[in-house]
């Protein structure tokens, strides 16, 4: 399934409503997938208005569907109201985080418990959902973060929690293989989005853009195209973790 043969497919974004996911969004729709962009709270409510009808404006269709993707509950029905909507499922992206700097000995049990369902739960029980629901030879790929590479301190909860999802992603791909299912997840560097500037100084900021290969911070532009890849042309690539960071980190 290349680029062109997009055209028809029904695609959920859980995360889908702005920064990388809104840019996949639009991006997929733009090639004639048909969106179904989920997120998360009122907080986003607006953004996810504003890249509905962005697509719409377009000629495109997309619909949006609100859920706290913490609760399976919440990701069954998910799927289920895609379902409902579009006849089928053939891509599931989910590029939904949450990122917490603390040092180690001053995080507290409710941080490590919002950062574990946030970032490994909800993917869990995404790829879950996604191996019932997808159509026959469906695409399914996870954003996780590059600091899975990385010999740092401070990051304890946010790569903690990401790290389960290399092998939630291996474990899935060889489950759903026999459906001609692919699975892969991403390992973007620091992106520049608001998702990462909130928790960092200007001295941090500074160090993270110099200490890519290729010079600054992963953006959004560099995270989406490979994206598309792995869910069209690209589908032989299965249970991998992709690092794309211009050489912020490798293994």
């Amino acid at each position: 399934m290349s680029g062109h043969e997009l055209n028809g497919k029904v695609v959920l974004v859980a995360g889908g409503a702005k920064n990388l996911g809104g840019l996949i969004s639009r991006n997929l729709a733009a090639k004639g997938a048909k969106l179904v962009i989920h997120y998360n709270s009122n907080n986003t409510k607006a953004e996810a208005e504003k890249t509905l009808n962005y697509i719409k404006s377009k000629g495109g269709e997309a619909i949006l569907l609100q859920a706290d993707l913490t609760k399976v509950k919440n990701i069954q029905n998910l799927f289920g109201a895609a379902k409902t909507a579009f006849g089928g499922i053939d891509i599931a992206i989910n590029t939904v985080g949450m990122v917490l700097k603390k040092p180690f000995t001053e995080t507290t049990e409710q941080e490590y418990d919002t950062m574990m369902d946030v970032n490994a739960k909800q993917a869990y029980f995404f790829l879950q959902e996604a191996g019932k629901q997808l159509n026959e030879n469906g695409k399914i790929c996870t954003i996780v973060t590059s600091l899975l590479a990385a010999f740092t301190g401070y990051y304890s909860t946010y790569a903690g929690a990401k790290a389960p999802v290399e092998h939630f992603t291996r474990a899935a791909a060889k489950e759903f293989g026999g459906r001609g299912i692919s699975v892969t997840a991403v390992a973007p560097g620091p992106m520049d989005t608001p998702f990462f500037y909130g928790q960092e100084t200007e001295d941090a900021v500074a160090f993270h853009k110099s200490a890519s290969a290729l010079g600054g911070l992963t953006k959004i532009e560099d995270i989406a195209p490979l994206v598309e890849f792995l869910v069209t042309d690209g589908w032989w690539i299965t249970g991998q973790t992709i690092f794309a960071n211009g050489g912020y980190t490798t293994r």
